[in-house]
């Protein structure tokens, strides 16, 4: 049995591995967690005891295959949870990530399977991101960002990395969401801006932190 801190604690040691090499510092958990380091060290030390995780003391930390499993069976109730606030009782997708941290925590395997089928098995949350099968598997996902693109091109926005409210609320001004199709016209040098055009002929600028935080899908490319 894992506690609701022991749970957070893994999900984030798991995030955090997915974009370094397979392992975690102790100061990168803390900042993830909005803790002291010595609470970190703490916490390390009983998720080893645990098999969870593999943690010597000065040495990043690794994930154990058994802590791995805790940590995607509460990434995949979190991003179903997500969905079904969304698409089933109509919240924003700027409102649901507290609501599914609370939601996330239900141990009932059946209830996670049961909510997955009475969704049709979803493969992306509400902010694009995967959601893992019953067998822990993820869908694959372009992880190309709208600031890596060249002028010219058609794409669609298919995912977002930042997930805070108060960016996705400044989407929403923008008319930006999952789904929407733009053209990039210019990207300026000076500060890597993008001038960019919607279906509606409507023409805006993206700044570089906005455009490093969109996932896209080049049109007609496989």
């Amino acid at each position: 049995m894992t506690s609701l801190t022991e749970e957070n604690y893994l999900k984030a040691i798991y995030t955090l591995i997915q974009s370094t090499d397979k392992k975690a510092s102790t100061n990168e958990i803390a900042k993830k967690m909005d803790t002291k380091a010595s609470s970190v060290t703490d916490m390390l030390k009983r998720l080893n005891e645990k098999k969870l995780v593999d943690y010597e003391r000065y040495k990043a930390v690794k994930i154990t295959e058994k802590g791995e499993k805790v940590a995607i069976s509460i990434i995949r109730k979190h991003r179903l949870w997500e969905y079904f606030l969304v698409e089933s009782l109509n919240f924003g997708w700027d409102e649901v990530h507290d609501i599914a941290e609370q939601l996330e925590h239900i141990e009932s395997v059946e209830l996670t399977n049961k909510l997955d089928e009475f969704l049709g098995f979803p493969k992306f949350d509400p902010h694009g991101d995967p959601i893992p099968n019953n067998k822990g598997v993820f869908p694959r996902r372009e992880n190309q960002k709208l600031s890596e693109v060249q002028e010219g091109k058609e794409l669609i926005i298919i995912g977002v990395e930042d997930h805070s409210p108060s960016f996705l609320n400044f989407l929403g001004e923008m008319n930006i969401q999952l789904g929407t199709e733009l053209s990039l016209r210019t990207k300026h040098q000076f500060d890597n801006s993008l001038v960019v055009v919607n279906n509606e002929n409507q023409k805006f600028t993206l700044s570089q932190k906005v455009a490093s935080n969109l996932y896209i899908k080049i049109k007609n490319e496989d």
